[in-house]
């Protein structure tokens, strides 16, 4: 097996990551319609190559996915199965995003090593022919501005009402009247936010729409297009997501809960939810955006906390 002088155990993941991605596109045509049939079987022609490849590369032979992979490979098609066409869509392109953020961020830290030459044609096949394939059927159904928008109302949200919330049971210690702060909060919060993106995204196209238009005029070549994000639909997802978000904390006050604990354990795990599947979505490290996210909750608790507490104290705040 040819070795590797930073990571041991990189050709198994290697073999096992490809070996992955055969078993569900395999596992996506029986479950797909035709019309997609035609997409998942030259990616199977793919990832089948890719696999051997790996195989005689490192001269290690592997055939079964571990367990990890398989409960993950069960998840996933169990969500297309109840999906259907929008989740298959979702999956493949987020299958391609990790695999050339995985390839170019191994290539990068091989350079020197036979590895890297050996990941040349590899990623010319994700570059050129996985991503002609996977957008073609996807229609980038992902896109930076959508998770963009997404990711930032419902984080936002979360963590802003979690904070309030939490400042508002150290000053007030009622729960009707955290209820009634949160609330008003949260719905003050969606609407700042939508107003925010709205405002932003409309700027942004009057000034590519002048430039664009100046061009025109003046009779010269630009390269650029008009902008297809649309700012009253933006702000309409920003909001939304806003209020998704600020929902997670305010729900255990709703139904009973008399401190912040449940708001908090509520939200954390909203948290590790949302960071994965978004982190899965985009490419992202799964595992360090979860920690981070955890972490800004931690502190936005305690700071928040301390606030109410000290309000509370200093100023004589009683309810």
């Amino acid at each position: 097996m040819a070795a590797i002088p930073h990571d041991p155990d990189l050709p198994r993941t290697l073999i096992l990551d490809e070996l992955f991605d055969l078993s569900l596109y395999q596992a996506l045509r029986d479950v797909t319609q035709p019309d997609v049939h035609e997409t998942l079987d030259e990616l199977i022609k793919v990832e089948t190559a890719h696999l051997a490849f790996w195989k005689k590369f490192f001269n290690l032979g592997l055939d079964r996915l571990d367990l990890g992979r398989r409960i993950k490979l069960h998840v996933m098609m169990l969500i297309c199965r109840m999906f259907g066409s929008t989740a298959v869509h979702l999956v493949l392109e987020a299958i391609e995003v990790h695999g050339v953020r995985k390839y170019l961020a191994i290539w990068r830290e091989y350079q020197g090593h036979p590895l890297a030459d050996a990941l040349r044609g590899i990623l010319m096949d994700e570059f050129k022919h996985e991503d002609v394939l996977v957008t073609a059927l996807t229609r980038r159904k992902i896109n930076a501005e959508k998770i963009r928008n997404i990711f930032l109302g419902l984080n936002d949200g979360l963590v802003e009402i979690l904070g309030a919330v939490s400042g508002f049971f150290g000053a007030f210690g009622s729960a009707t009247m955290v209820l009634i702060a949160a609330s008003t909060t949260a719905v003050a919060g969606a609407l700042s936010m939508g107003a925010g993106a709205f405002l932003a995204l409309n700027s942004e196209k009057e000034v590519k729409s002048t430039e664009l238009d100046r061009r025109i005029f003046l009779g010269e070549q630009s390269d650029e297009s008009p902008m297809e994000e649309q700012p009253l639909a933006s702000a309409l997802v920003v909001g939304s997501a806003y209020l998704m978000g600020a929902v997670v904390p305010v729900l255990p006050v709703l139904i009973g809960a008399q401190d912040a604990l449940y708001s908090v354990l509520t939200a954390g795990l909203m948290v590790v939810l949302v960071s994965t599947i978004l982190s899965f979505l985009s490419g992202m490290d799964i595992t360090r955006r979860i920690a981070l996210n955890l972490a800004i909750i931690t502190v936005a608790v305690s700071v928040s906390y301390g606030i109410g507490i000290a309000a509370k104290h200093l100023w004589g705040i009683a309810v």
